[in-house]
């Protein structure tokens, strides 16, 4: 599912909790008919794997894939490795300016060797992520495809704080829809309540749009185990007794369904979502209020929630019996949920500022964590 724009811990990860190292993601598949073909080969082997699915189950979870590899336009074909200089490794007291500093002048370096190989595309984009020397990463790793966690706003002194966490497909050649988002959102937040910031966590190896990857929770699982630490340590970075808020989108919502989440996050907001791999919100692994949303221009509520063999995430968020707290996302498109001026933009801001109104059919069920309040 691709992004808004979304394994093993390298070096910078261990330091800073932020992007692992050493991991690269996987090429984008684009969306020709061979790409498709293969992929429905392999999900269906995943099915006959299963044994007990019977023929209308199979057919269900193969027509996830077809609905997934028609419905979005994928236009860049699988590249090989572009090198580039290895990330830079953090004292764990390192303060948020030393990390800004030394990951920018990294992303310029890897800008330079990118060109040097003879690989312009990647080297315009890396510059473009520059920002003219204004942007601020936490984590930055530009070998094979990327991963990048930046800062919008003040983070030190915040007390709203945002992790966005993509979708497929989203690496550093596609990072920019993704930034487009996290700009958004910030501009909003700022309009209402100036000490936000917002986090871009493109913290893990996200699987291509077109793939059997994409219909189960390998990578999802990989995620987590990024994603919990590096919530820990934002803790540390942002305004004493910040709320953390994490906002979900599409295969995103997988990560974040599988991530343990300490008592500083105080909400989930899951967007675009094919499903999490859990019956219930009661079953996610947060004390958190949970949400869910979905807009009516969005295709991936036509993909069938189902779960067989492993492969497919079952339960619908959105559906009442989940148990998440609705919020609005008007007629929002899958890629559509973080552009200004959109419904579902207000309803996220809502939810990461504490003025959300969606009522939950389930959440009673779910034991906040200490020093989270419901209500």
């Amino acid at each position: 599912m691709a992004g808004t724009t979304t394994g093993t811990t390298g070096t910078a990860g261990t330091a800073t909790g932020t992007a692992g190292a050493g991991r690269g993601a996987p090429s984008r598949c684009s969306a020709g008919t061979a790409t498709g073909t293969a992929g429905a080969a392999g999900v269906a082997g995943a099915v006959r794997a299963g044994g007990r699915a019977d023929g209308r189950a199979r057919r269900t979870v193969l027509a996830a894939l077809v609905a997934s590899a028609v419905a979005i336009p994928v236009s860049a074909a699988a590249s090989p490795d572009v090198p580039a200089p290895p990330p830079v490794v953090f004292a764990e007291d390192a303060t948020a300016g030393g990390r800004y500093a030394a990951n920018l002048a990294n992303l310029a370096e890897a800008a330079r060797t990118a060109r040097s190989a003879g690989r312009t595309g990647r080297a315009a984009k890396l510059r473009a992520m520059e920002a003219g020397g204004a942007a601020r990463f936490l984590a930055f790793d530009g070998r094979r495809k990327g991963r990048a966690v930046e800062v919008f706003g003040g983070l030190e002194g915040a007390d709203r704080v945002t992790v966005l966490v993509p979708g497929s497909d989203t690496t550093l050649d596609t990072y920019q829809r993704f930034r487009a988002g996290a700009v958004a959102l910030q501009q909003r937040l700022e309009a209402e309540h100036p000490r936000s910031a917002v986090v871009a966590w493109l913290g893990y190896d996200t699987p291509g749009t077109v793939s059997v990857t994409v219909l189960t929770a390998g990578r999802a699982d990989e995620a987590a185990t990024e994603l919990r630490p590096f919530l820990d340590r934002l803790r540390e970075l942002s305004g004493p007794g910040a709320r953390i808020s994490l906002l979900c989108h599409s295969y995103g919502s997988v990560v974040c369904a599988r991530t343990a989440t300490g008592p500083g996050v105080t909400d989930v907001a899951l967007f675009g979502s094919p499903g999490t791999g859990a019956d219930s919100a009661g079953d996610l692994p947060t004390g958190a209020r949970v949400w869910a949303g979905r807009g009516t221009g969005d295709w991936i509520g036509g993909v069938p929630h189902v779960r067989v063999a492993g492969v497919g995430f079952g339960a619908d968020p959105v559906d009442p019996a989940f148990g998440a707290r609705p919020f609005a996302a008007g007629s929002a498109g899958h890629s559509d949920y973080l552009k200004p001026g959109t419904e579902s933009l207000d309803s996220l801001a809502a939810i990461v500022l504490g003025t959300g109104t969606g009522t939950a059919t389930a959440t009673s069920a779910i034991v906040p964590a200490p020093g989270v309040s419901r209500a």
